[in-house]
């Protein structure tokens, strides 16, 4: 892609609107709390502690926003305690310029290195020191600027308090992201009625088994209904897989595929009414019909094998479904066969070393996310310089527009880059309206600070620019409170919104971090853990009495680990200004086919796992050693260019095929279910080498258009 086309492209993402749910109550009582912090403020202390109060409410507020399942009221009191140090810090060593450029350097260096815990640590980190650049510049002594940390931080812990005393929809991003994965399986459930290998993305349930890990204390509060769901949506998919898939046993048409669509789309209903159930705390509502086909006898009449087996284990898991939605099972509200979730998220304590060690893990010279900490921490003491030596004054607003839009990855960069500049000309210039018009005085300038606020906090997911409007207007009446002169910060905050952010863009294409050059590399890792899932899950047919299913659910985990991470870094290359250097786009598309192919068969065979009784199947084990050896040297080839070679699986699957020395002498070794699924492993893995050999698809092609 080209430079000018991926900046039209990532421009036009920059000022997109999104039709979003808006969520009014909490956008209130972020307001209220930002206006109880401002208003006594004001008339306690005056118009600039005041001032520096409200930006610690206002941070503390939109980082209970962001995506997270830690409870609110610590992310308000960790923003504002952060905020609250920074601007002490800050403050203490502005009148020293080099020891104040190491503190902004070193601060702004280890909040870039904060994304390395996740987004939400990152945005409230870099947040925290765009808002230090301000709020420095208020205090006028040591003590003056440890009242206005004092009051920062009283601002994260009024938001704090308010969240606990006034919950609105309490656990409701965990019943979302529950009730998401139930209806991506019945979604799942109805298209493969029409399908019957139609793919399945994980995110999903992925993300619901990030929000099922809680602290300790949120374990002994959470609602029965969120217990245990995620577990049987996790079971329930490979069941769904193995009864429409055709290799399994039910043929493509006929009196069976028919009874089998029947099942999928009963199981889909429930699945949705199970799903509505959790997301609204409700009873559960489900029609006759559907019930019928899933518990009617027909199902021992016309199905057989492989499809008996999966049906009758998918009416089990639907059962378990029903009673947690109900809460109908037992005093926990959990089915007695079930075990419930018991991974526990760490306390804020606890979580310090996780954070350092994940940021430890990033300090090598290739990963994007130190280079994004190197590139943002010298833009932030490049951007002050600059800032101040304008003649404009109030030089921090191009460091602090840089941090603000920075991001590890190009095209948020660009994007924000954008949509901040644009939000900016048209918050100030409305808020340039309002002042000519009104001519505020302190308060009421503070109550239009407040509008501003909750406005930005009712449509900041709609838009990062929709957001930024409301921003320029409300630091332009909060800062008029403190005595500013508006028509000074028109001007000023124009131009240096524009500094900043073309710093931004100039550092991230002097130094960026293409994920272009590393498609090769994450396909590889999804490959190798592809295969060790299907490694794990065909070891346990070889040794069912020692069998381990938590490591074929953790082989599982690696998998979607890895199928997420390569899908993020394939949609990041296609807006990259960077020449082909990694895998053209067609052949990334069947690669991806190919490799979601491998992970389902795998996980159909998982559907079938023996029992701990069952006798060991003859060549599993053997199968299982060259899958893990052949795909840790096939990623290899990947990552060398090469095209991988599966001679080791076409051999143990040639194996089953030999007969026994049976009387007859046709009887075939191995279980047939396995047979069948070792045959759908080595059709994946021989697409996906296909799919590498750009020349072969290149002429399959030009075949297939010459025969059009």
């Amino acid at each position: 892609m080209s430079w000018l086309r991926a900046l039209k492209e990532t421009a036009r993402s920059g000022l997109e609107i999104e039709r979003k749910r808006l969520e009014p109550l909490i956008a209130f009582r972020g307001a209220a709390g930002l206006a109880l912090v401002v208003g006594t403020s004001l008339v306690l202390f005056g118009p600039e502690i005041a001032a520096s109060s409200a930006f610690g409410a206002f941070q503390a507020a939109i980082a209970t926003f962001q995506r997270s399942w830690r409870p609110r009221p610590v992310l308000a009191l960790v923003s504002g305690a952060s905020l609250a140090l920074s601007t002490f810090l800050g403050y203490v060593t502005a009148s020293h310029p080099v020891l104040f450029l190491c503190l902004l350097g070193g601060w702004t260096f280890l909040a870039g290195l904060a994304w390395a815990a996740g987004p939400t640590g990152g945005i409230i980190a870099s947040s925290n020191v765009a808002i230090m650049l301000v709020t420095i510049t208020l205090p006028s002594s040591v003590a003056d600027a440890a009242a206005h940390a004092g009051m920062i931080l009283v601002g994260g812990v009024v938001q704090a308090a308010l969240i606990v005393l006034f919950p609105v929809r309490r656990w409701g991003a965990q019943r979302d992201a529950l009730a998401d994965a139930l209806a991506a399986e019945a979604d799942y459930a109805r298209r493969l009625r029409h399908d019957p290998v139609a793919p399945f993305d994980p995110l999903p349930l992925m993300t619901a088994r990030s929000a099922a890990a809680v602290t300790p204390r949120q374990a002994r509060r959470r609602p029965a209904e969120l217990h245990g769901a995620r577990g049987i949506a996790e079971r329930l998919r490979p069941v769904l897989a193995s009864l429409a898939d055709p290799a399994m046993g039910v043929p493509a048409d006929g009196l069976e595929r028919a009874w089998v669509n029947e099942l999928l789309g009963a199981a889909g209903s429930v699945l949705d009414a199970a799903a509505r159930a959790v997301r609204y705390g409700e009873p559960v509502h489900l029609s006759a019909t559907d019930l019928g086909v899933l518990k009617t006898p027909d199902n021992d009449v016309i199905l057989v094998g492989p499809a008996l087996r999966a049906a009758d284990r998918l009416a089990a898991l639907l059962d378990d479904v029903l009673e947690i939605a109900e809460g109908t099972g037992t005093d926990s509200g959990l089915p007695e066969n079930l075990a419930p979730d018991t991974r526990h998220r760490p306390t804020l304590l606890r979580l310090v070393p996780v954070v350092l060690k994940a940021m430890r893990r990033e300090l090598h010279p290739g990963s994007p996310i130190l280079r994004h900490a190197i590139r943002v921490a010298v833009v932030a003491v490049v951007g002050y310089f600059v800032g101040a030596a304008l003649p404009l004054g109030h030089g921090y607003w191009a460091p602090m527009t840089a941090v603000m839009v920075m991001r590890p990855e190009f095209s948020q960069t660009y994007g924000r880059s954008v949509a901040r500049f644009c939000g900016t000309l048209v918050g100030i210039g409305l808020a340039t309206a309002i002042v000519q018009t009104a001519h505020p005085d302190a308060r009421l300038s503070a109550l239009l600070a407040v509008v501003c606020a909750g406005l930005m906090y009712l449509l900041m997911r709609t838009g990062y620019a929709v957001g930024q409007v409301c921003v320029s207007a409300y630091v332009v009446f909060l800062l008029g409170m403190a005595g500013d002169d508006w028509s000074q910060t028109v001007t000023e905050r124009i131009v240096l919104t524009l500094v900043g952010g073309l710093l931004a863009m100039i550092s991230y294409a002097l130094y960026p971090a293409w994920e272009t050059p590393r498609l090769r590399n994450r396909l590889a890792e999804w490959l190798v853990a592809d295969g060790r899932y299907a490694a794990t899950v065909v070891d346990r047919y070889a040794d069912p009495a020692h069998r381990d299913l938590e490591e074929v659910r953790d082989a599982l985990i690696a998998t979607r680990e890895a199928r997420v991470a390569w899908q993020e870094a394939l949609a990041t290359a296609q807006h990259e200004p960077v020449r082909h250097r990694g895998i053209s786009r067609a052949a990334a598309t069947d690669a991806q086919h190919a490799l979601a192919q491998l992970g389902r068969s795998a996980m159909v065979l998982e559907a079938h796992l023996p029992a701990r009784s069952a006798d060991p199947v003859p060549g599993a084990a053997q199968l299982a050693e060259a899958l893990r050896r052949a795909t840790e040297k096939g990623a290899k080839a990947v990552r060398e260019r090469r095209l991988p070679d599966w001679q080791p699986v076409v051999d143990a699957v040639a194996h089953w095929d030999m007969p026994t020395p049976a009387e007859d002498g046709t009887t075939p070794v191995g279980d047939p279910v396995v047979r069948r699924g070792a045959a759908l492993l080595l059709e994946a893995l021989e697409e996906f080498t296909r799919a590498l050999d750009e020349r072969g698809g290149s002429t399959r092609v030009s075949s297939t258009l010459a025969e059009s």
